[in-house]
């Protein structure tokens, strides 16, 4: 059963993801008319979709300081969404992969230049570091699962009767120190994900962009759009 943070963020991320569709329908039209379209629409186009994602980063951190754990089972999605996941979200480092498979079928017109590949270069070993300091964190935090203090605390409030007075206290502490621990590596990760997008639109130029943002919708989209029917169909069968 859903509890009222699932309910509300399921609500927002439907519409979310719809009116991303609505901006991915502008941007293919970008995309079609790269040549022609002025450099001041493409920019506005752009902060359309920069805007868009951090409105969705927002209403998570208000989400996560509510319920962190939900964002670890979300309900909202389906199961090939979450099979993409790393903490919570997109991995960073994943949008340098799209975007090499993206620049061998560029045009001409909007080739990299070799400062440009430098620069992304650099901002992707900057990435992948902070994606190691955030893996190392989250194994210290497996570990403190695990920790002998931990256990004695689970013992507490596994006892016949329940867990009472001191007891219920000590547990209490614990649980929402981990979570708190845990709610900081979920935003930790987040602004990796969020320096790492702002970092490449601002080593590409408007018209690659548009081609970056729009491979990156069409992803998305998709991939809810095929777990869906795939999550569909096997509910059909084993009903």
């Amino acid at each position: 059963m859903r509890n009222r943070v699932e309910e509300k963020f399921l609500e927002f991320y439907e519409s979310w993801i719809f009116q991303l569709e609505q901006y991915l329908h502008q941007l293919l039209i970008a995309h079609n008319n790269i040549n022609t379209m002025s450099e001041i629409e493409l920019r506005g186009l752009i902060s359309k979709l920069t805007a868009h994602h951090k409105a969705y980063y927002t209403a998570k951190w208000a989400a996560i300081g509510e319920d962190i754990l939900a964002f670890f089972g979300p309900v909202w999605l389906n199961p090939l969404e979450k099979s993409c996941f790393w903490l919570t979200g997109w991995k960073p480092s994943t949008a340098f992969r799209m975007l090499d498979r993206l620049r061998k079928s560029w045009r001409p017109t909007v080739v990299l230049v070799e400062a440009q590949v430098r620069r992304l270069e650099e901002l992707r070993v900057k990435t992948r570091f902070d994606e190691e300091r955030i893996e190392t964190e989250m194994e210290r935090y497996q570990v403190a699962m695990a920790d002998r203090k931990m256990v004695e605390l689970a013992r507490l409030g596994c006892r016949v009767g329940g867990v009472e007075g001191e007891s219920t206290v000590l547990v209490e502490a614990a649980v929402k120190g981990l979570a708190t621990r845990l709610e900081k590596m979920v935003k930790a990760a987040d602004c990796v994900r969020l320096k790492t997008l702002k970092g490449i639109l601002d080593v590409l130029a408007p018209p690659q962009c548009v081609e970056f943002l729009a491979a990156a919708a069409v992803f998305q989209v998709q991939l809810r759009r095929w777990g869906n029917e795939r999550h569909n169909v096997t509910h059909s069968y084993g009903s």
